[in-house]
């Protein structure tokens, strides 16, 4: 899936809901054009921004932006094609009539058994957890939009010139349904669940199945990074310069004191075992620590600094 407001929002795409209204918000605060005045680059970038969260700030928005991009890159994009309501029905239904001409019999088969080989697409969704219900398993609710077979047709009108005023002809219409999720205990971050016949309808084969992808929610200043739990650990400039000790909480409540080398670089990474979700790896990030205000003292000391060369 291509970057598009992921990438601006700075998150990759299998980033929980929360972790992109966190990037979001610290974004829009970087940006705002009360913080920028006068700056015409800061103002298009906040207003970037904003069109990116709308895309995919609620779990709804980005189910819909989701379908759009991967139908985009199923079908490269093709033209005449209709979005509604985050399902295009130009392009599934066009596949739905490619895998019927595929499926005709040829001499000698069967036609049962061609027809059962019809199938409804897939739909491909994530669900955020906490850490805690990834490792103890719980039941979710999830709420999700696919076709159904129309009731008044029972799917009938597809494919041919018999009207249907419920689907208008196309055999199915979209319906939203809140099902169960049972997610196992120590589930992993990207781990797929499938959900046989819980997918799109097909008007004359079988239902696809449904697939979730569980994204772990790793909390403020941890975000998942192939797979890897990646943790950014706020340091001052002079202990980075010079060397010192931080302690941190770990996803498993622990705390923990991290001994910092003279000349750390900002992006410096180090590994803990053991520390990570589920007792799993934990690949900690040396940041910046964000300074708002400083003390005429400090003020005084930077001067002097400065005069130094450093």
């Amino acid at each position: 899936m291509s970057d598009g407001a992921y990438g601006i929002l700075g998150v990759s795409s299998d980033a929980t809901d929360a972790q992109i209204k966190r990037n979001y918000r610290r974004l829009a605060r970087q940006y705002h054009p009360d913080r920028n005045p006068n700056d015409q680059a800061a103002e298009e970038r906040f207003k970037s921004i904003q069109t990116a969260y709308e895309q995919i700030g609620t779990t709804e928005a980005r189910a819909e932006y989701d379908q759009r991009i991967r139908m985009k890159e199923m079908f490269q994009g093709g033209s005449g094609s209709t979005f509604t309501g985050g399902f295009d029905f130009g392009d599934i239904f066009s596949q739905f009539r490619n895998q019927r001409r595929d499926n005709m019999p040829n001499q000698g088969q069967d036609l049962y058994s061609q027809e059962e080989n019809i199938k409804g697409s897939d739909i491909e969704s994530g669900l955020d957890i906490t850490l805690k219900q990834a490792i103890d398993g719980a039941n979710v609710r999830f709420s999700h939009r696919r076709f159904k077979i129309c009731e008044k047709c029972n799917g009938s009108s597809f494919g041919t010139s018999k009207g249907c005023s419920t689907c208008g002809g196309k055999g199915v219409k979209t319906k939203r349904s809140t099902i169960t999720i049972k997610v196992p205990s120590n589930a992993k971050h990207g781990q797929l669940l499938r959900l046989k016949k819980m997918g799109h309808e097909h008007p004359q084969g079988t239902p696809g199945d449904l697939l979730i992808s569980l994204r772990l929610d790793a909390e403020e200043g941890r975000r998942w990074e192939g797979g890897r739990l990646i943790q950014e650990v706020p340091v001052t400039i002079t202990t980075l310069l010079l060397g010192g000790n931080v302690k941190i909480r770990t996803p498993l409540g622990k705390r923990v004191q991290i001994e910092i080398s003279p000349g750390t670089k900002i992006g410096d990474r180090r590994r803990l075992n053991g520390h990570g979700h589920a007792g799993g790896l934990l690949d900690i990030e040396f940041i910046l620590s964000e300074i708002e205000n400083i003390t005429p003292e400090q003020q005084k000391a930077l001067e002097a600094l400065r005069k130094t060369g450093l």
